[in-house]
């Protein structure tokens, strides 16, 4: 019994597919044989769609590509390549940087919300991941809503309440969809310039946003993969280590597909003496931490939840280190001369480099060089998993997290107590909370996937100042979600007032402390309609 539902096309579909798709039936799937700007609209489309990769392909890209002269190629049976150099140099003499040179576009469909966060791990790879905003995840797959049916827990004494839960928790999401609308619809009346396809869109991105805290983190999502054959090879190391089963399973249906089209560098992934033994050494590990921990930490009192957001380390000595940085590449000097003339200088002094160094920001995609590297900032925030999928994906930051649970409470979004939902919200939380109660002692690993996304996590952040500026003036923005906003914003304030670091928080001048707007997307979906053509109705 496999997890999966296997997509069906027809004769001629499949006739088209099978030259550019490495399997027709399988969740996981390489790209193949198509121009690169090509893979990567799928990819951007893909994350807006509630539709598969190749069914996208089918309906909205196929017909613009001239496919004439591909008719004799057959991607679903793997593709020979001129692998002697490739073995020679890189498997028996270990140049790993050889492997940076081969990159693949995957498709990973169907993996739980818990899955994708360990897809989404690596620094060195490029994430597409289906969002919750646009996508309504009451669409059924196969006749039945699309959540991770663990194999294990469906075979246990937990199977049959498993099912029953997660399908009332999304029975509820459903219900209040257009409940949802029509209260955003008569908050924020349609305007004579709004055009009516970006105000719809507008709309349900509000309504699904102010329900998404009910989808349980077995939601099964799509991500879109861009790496290199040894991002992959490190993902697939650790995946092969995880307590997820799930991860181990889907380990195996990428590493297949990858060696259909770069078998060289994954040579070494199930090796005994090389891969088998790192992934060990990662799983050890993990074991080992677990029990250390349980052993030296007193966990029986109740997590704290007095701050959302915590500045828990800062560099004191940040603008001394920042000038210093700043005027490294333009002298001779060495850094231990630069900084003892730096502490000399006076602040107007060093707020003047400071302002060169920034110059005139028309934009916030205008941004400071390395410099800003220099000082870092580390973070302890709670909050809930909704807002976590979100800042997660920031990669050039350090991000670790705590097990999923239910123990740090929810949130209840201010909407629905306006339109009086919430017997219905705490209905789906507290079937949340016992499902999840009920797994834990069984199955630890797979309980997670009982968790609304509504529930808080915790999670530290730490990031340098220039990766700061990019985080905080993006996800700042007024067209983002309230939860991670107001992340944003917290980060922002505590390094300006509680680190003292007010010329670093003036480099960020696109960080928006504006309250949220009504319709976050409206502005932007309407620039979407005019770029198009869409006039408004």
């Amino acid at each position: 019994m496999t997890p999966y539902d296997a997509e069906e096309f027809s004769a001629s579909e499949a006739d088209i597919l099978r030259r550019y798709f490495t399997n027709l039936d399988q969740p996981v799937f390489a790209l193949v044989n198509l121009p690169e700007v090509v893979k990567g609209a799928l990819f951007a489309r893909y994350s807006r769609s509630p539709k598969s990769l190749r069914r996208l392909f089918l309906e909205e890209f196929v017909d613009d590509l001239d496919i004439s002269g591909d008719e004799s190629v057959d991607a679903t049976t793997g593709m020979r390549r001129a692998e002697e150099l490739y073995d020679r140099v890189f498997f028996q003499y270990g140049d790993d940087s050889v492997a940076q040179l081969g990159g693949v576009h995957l498709a990973c469909e169907q993996a739980s919300n818990v899955l994708t966060k360990v897809l989404e791990w690596g620094r060195i790879m490029s994430y597409l991941e289906q969002s919750t905003r646009y996508i309504r995840y009451d669409e059924r797959l196969g006749g039945r809503y699309r959540f991770y049916r663990d194999p294990d827990v469906l075979n246990s004494v937990h199977g049959t309440r498993y099912v029953g839960e997660i399908d009332r928790m999304f029975d509820i999401y459903s219900s209040l969809i257009p409940v949802m609308e029509q209260f955003y619809k008569n908050a924020v009346p349609k305007k004579t310039t709004d055009a009516d396809i970006a105000y719809r869109m507008a709309i349900r991105a509000k309504a699904l946003d102010s329900i998404r805290g009910l989808l349980p983190a077995a939601s099964l999502s799509n991500v879109g993969i861009y790496g290199s054959g040894q991002a992959y090879e490190a993902l697939l190391l650790r995946m092969r280590a995880s307590a997820l089963p799930e991860a181990r399973a889907y380990s195996d249906l990428m590493l297949r597909e990858l060696r259909k089209v770069i078998p060289s560098f994954l040579k070494r992934v199930d090796l005994p003496d090389r891969g088998d033994i790192t992934s060990t050494y990662m799983s050890d590990n993990a074991a080992a931490m677990a029990e250390v921990s349980e052993r030296l930490l007193d966990v029986s009192a109740e997590p704290s939840q007095e701050s959302a957001v915590d500045l828990v380390d800062f560099d004191p000595d940040a603008e001394v280190k920042l000038v210093t940085a700043m005027l490294y590449p333009t002298t001779s000097l060495s850094e231990r001369e630069i900084v003892e003339q730096v502490r000399k200088m006076t602040v107007d002094e060093r707020l003047s480099v400071m302002k060169a160094y920034v110059g005139e920001r028309s934009n916030r995609r205008h941004r400071p060089g390395r410099a800003l590297e220099r000082v870092d900032y580390r973070f302890d925030v709670l909050g809930d998993y909704g807002a976590f999928r979100d800042l997660q994906r920031h990669r050039m930051c350090t991000i670790e997290w705590q097990p999923l649970s239910t123990r740090h409470g929810y949130v209840m979004p201010e909407a629905i107590e306006m339109v009086r939902k919430t017997a219905q919200f705490t209905d789906v939380m507290s079937r949340s909370a016992g499902l999840y109660e009920a797994l834990a002692e069984d199955f630890p690993a797979q309980a997670p996937y009982a968790v609304a996304l509504g529930y808080r996590m915790r999670y530290s952040m730490q990031m340098n100042a220039r990766s700061a500026m990019h985080i905080l003036e993006l996800r700042s923005a007024p067209q983002g979600h309230p939860t991670y906003r107001s992340v944003a914003q917290d980060m922002h304030t505590q390094i300006a007032e509680r680190a003292g670091h007010k010329a670093v928080a003036e480099m960020m001048r696109y960080v928006d402390h504006a309250p949220d707007a009504d319709l976050e997307r409206l502005q932007a979906e309407n620039k979407a309609a005019q770029r198009t053509g869409a006039a408004p109705t």
